[in-house]
């Protein structure tokens, strides 16, 4: 059975439509963080860039299944979960390449890079926080995932400054990309656990 706030949750055209904003700004900042990853060949960015594309996809999904019945929602929720494991595996195939060959990335564009990811992720996560606290663990979750990126994006700035100006070695932004690849391993967890528990309720 749905409850009130849940029936209002995928009713609201409003929360569809910032979803939607939001999964377009997560694909437009994709573009350029990939393009300047690949560029000064960052481990930490490329992940960070990864998990752009990855949350465009799960807010896209998010905006469909919230026309959808509960238990519909629960076995998107449990997709989801399948592809918050992509970030990770590809920031581990990137970093064991750039093991083979240890070269620091340039911290001028590292740090302005993830700055810009930062000023996106507290916009999206600014439009999100009036639907943080609505029934549907969807919309929490893309609240959460914003808010969580907004972290990620203030490690990769402290691992530029740290390769400017104390440890010229390509091992804070390797560090700091697997730590990025580590928290969407869990997150996916997270996500499979609680789609399960809602399917069974649904169900």
């Amino acid at each position: 059975m749905v409850d009130e706030n849940q029936e209002s949750e995928t009713d609201d055209p409003a929360l569809r439509r910032v979803v939607f904003i939001v999964a377009l700004l997560n694909l437009a900042y994709f573009g350029v963080e990939f393009a300047v990853a690949t560029a000064i060949g960052s481990v930490s960015l490329f992940a960070d860039s990864v998990d752009f594309l990855e949350d465009a996809s799960v807010n896209l999904l998010i905006v469909a299944a919230l026309a959808w019945s509960a238990t519909s929602r629960a076995r998107v929720g449990m997709a989801l979960a399948a592809i918050l494991l992509v970030p990770g595996i590809a920031t581990l195939w990137t970093a064991w390449g750039k093991f083979n060959t240890p070269v620091a990335p340039d911290p001028l564009p590292l740090s302005l890079a993830a700055l810009g990811a930062l000023a996106v992720n507290l916009t999206c996560a600014f439009m999100l926080a009036r639907y943080r606290r609505h029934s549907g663990s969807l919309t929490k979750a893309a609240f959460l995932s914003a808010r969580n990126d907004a972290f990620a994006n203030v490690a990769i700035v402290l691992a530029a400054l740290v390769t400017a100006f104390l440890w010229r070695s390509a091992w804070p932004d390797m560090i700091v990309g697997l730590a990025i690849a580590l928290v969407n391993a869990d997150a996916a967890r997270e996500v499979w656990e609680a789609a399960r528990k809602e399917h069974r309720a649904a169900v």
